[in-house]
C-alpha cells in the first residue's frame, strides 16, 4: 500500500470533518422533530379538558309553592325541574299532604304556582282523562292542556270536532307548543266565537 501525500490526507480529514458535520446536523434535525411531536401529544389533552365549554347551563326558573310543605315560597330552580323538586326545594311535603291528587313528575316552568294540597282537600275534585295536575296552577284544574292533549280529549271541547282537534294537533306539531291559549286561534277553523266558547275549558302549559 503506498502512502498518502499530504494532499490525500488533508483530503481525507477534510471528508472526515464533513461526515462529522452532517452526522451532528442529521442527529440535531431528528432529535427536533421528536421534541416538537412531543409537544404536540402534550398539548392534545388540553382540548379534551375544556371539551366542557360545549356542555350547556340550563336556564334558571322561579316557582312558588305554597300548601302541605314544610317551608313554603319562592325558589329558584333550573329548566325541567320537575314537581317533586319543588318540594324538595321547599324542605319536603309536610305530614298532612296528600301527594295522590298531585302529578310529581311534571316538569315546571317559569312563574308556576303550585300548591300542595292536605288530606280530604281533593277528595270531590273532579279530573279529566288524567291530564289534570291539580298542584300546578289549582285555578287551571279540570282544563284540558292544548299542548298535550289527544283527539278525544280536544274533541271533547264545545265546538270541537274531529277534524279541528287534528288541526290543533297538527299545528302545535308544526310550530311548536302554544305559548298563549290565544295562540289557539291561529289554527284553521278557530275563530273569536269559538275561542270564547272554549277559553275557560283549556290551558297551554
Amino acid at each position: 500500500m503506498q502512502n498518502l501525500s499530504k494532499r490525500e490526507q488533508l483530503l481525507l480529514g477534510l471528508l472526515a470533518v464533513m461526515i462529522l458535520i452532517c452526522a451532528g446536523a442529521f442527529y440535531y434535525i431528528f432529535s427536533d422533530d421528536g421534541e416538537d411531536i412531543a409537544f404536540k401529544l402534550e398539548e392534545s389533552p388540553a382540548v379534551a379538558v375544556n371539551s366542557t365549554a360545549w356542555s350547556e347551563e340550563r336556564a334558571k326558573i322561579v316557582i312558588h309553592i305554597t300548601g302541605a310543605v314544610n317551608k313554603p315560597g319562592v325558589y329558584e330552580l333550573s329548566e325541567g325541574d320537575r314537581v317533586k323538586d319543588a318540594i324538595s326545594a321547599a324542605g319536603g311535603a309536610s305530614s298532612d299532604a296528600d301527594l295522590t291528587n298531585i302529578n310529581l313528575a311534571q316538569k315546571l316552568r317559569d312563574e308556576d304556582k303550585i300548591y300542595v294540597p292536605r288530606i280530604g282537600e281533593f277528595e270531590n275534585l273532579e279530573q279529566t282523562s288524567g291530564n289534570i295536575i291539580p298542584g300546578i296552577n289549582p285555578s287551571e284544574a279540570g282544563k284540558i292542556d292544548i299542548n298535550s292533549a289527544d283527539i278525544a280529549q280536544l274533541d271533547s271541547l264545545p265546538g270541537i270536532g274531529p277534524a279541528t282537534a287534528q288541526k290543533i294537533i297538527d299545528y302545535r306539531e308544526q310550530n311548536g307548543p302554544f305559548k298563549t291559549i290565544e295562540e289557539l286561534k291561529n289554527v284553521s277553523g278557530i275563530g273569536d266565537k269559538k275561542f270564547e266558547d272554549i277559553k275557560d275549558k283549556i290551558t297551554a302549559r
